[in-house]
């Protein structure tokens, strides 16, 4: 397996997802490489040197997506610390979700996501999503609760 350059860093590293809901679903992607391939998580990914919070969401849920949004203010900040079997730290990240508005585009999967969608609640058990994520959803916004 190919790992991402972000494996094995030397530092923690920044991400930012979006919590963006529409029509009563929330915005999900599959994600298509370490750490999490194949789990449904909230969209995002890495803040690029120079860019603001806000910014970094926008950009990682068009590229992952093709949906544009506004990122609002940060609503959940965690730490994702993954080890290898070693013990060594193969991925750290300190993620900050934001809440997000949809504005417009057509959902399409690209880049890392594998997969993307609107869920709804009633779908999410049938998912293989995150702890985090599932708390995220249902203790924060009672999405799901």
């Amino acid at each position: 397996m190919n790992l991402p350059e972000s494996a094995y860093p030397n530092h923690p590293r920044v991400a930012v997802g979006a919590v963006v809901f529409k029509d009563e679903r929330v915005l999900l992607v599959q994600r298509g490489r370490p750490p999490g391939a194949g789990q449904w998580a909230i969209p995002g990914g890495n803040v690029k040197l120079g860019e603001t919070l806000q910014q970094a969401a926008e950009r990682e849920v068009l590229e992952e997506t093709g949906i544009i949004i506004r990122a609002g203010e940060p609503t959940y900040t965690c730490d994702a610390i993954v080890r290898d079997a070693r013990g060594a730290v193969s991925f750290h990240y300190v993620i900050v979700d934001l809440e997000a508005e949809y504005v417009s585009g057509t959902l399409r999967p690209a880049d890392d996501a594998a997969d993307a969608r609107w869920v709804a609640a009633h779908d999410l058990d049938s998912l293989t999503i995150s702890a985090r994520t599932i708390d995220l959803l249902c203790t924060k916004y009672r999405f799901g609760a």
